[in-house]
């Protein structure tokens, strides 16, 4: 089960990420990762009640997760610099 959890927030975190930067662009890391971390918790198919215990449970492994997508989305534009 926690598996499922970690690789669904993994999914929206990527969402996410990429949402923040559309939304904010360069710069503002702090309030991108704030806007990710909401997008997280509002989007997780779970109850209200649920959604809170797991933002609270989880969030460390939240952060890392946003942490990581961001470190993709730098990927993704560098490698599509190259192109």
């Amino acid at each position: 089960m926690f598996r499922s959890i970690k690789t669904i927030i993994k999914n929206l975190a990527q969402n996410a990420v990429l949402i923040a930067e559309e939304e904010l662009g360069a710069g503002n890391g702090q309030a991108k990762k704030q806007i990710a971390i909401d997008y997280i918790i509002k989007n997780l198919p779970f109850s209200e009640p649920i959604k809170h215990i797991i933002s609270f449970l989880l969030s460390k492994i939240i952060d890392d997760l946003v942490e990581t997508a961001v470190e993709w989305l730098h990927t993704q534009q560098q490698n599509q610099g190259e192109q």
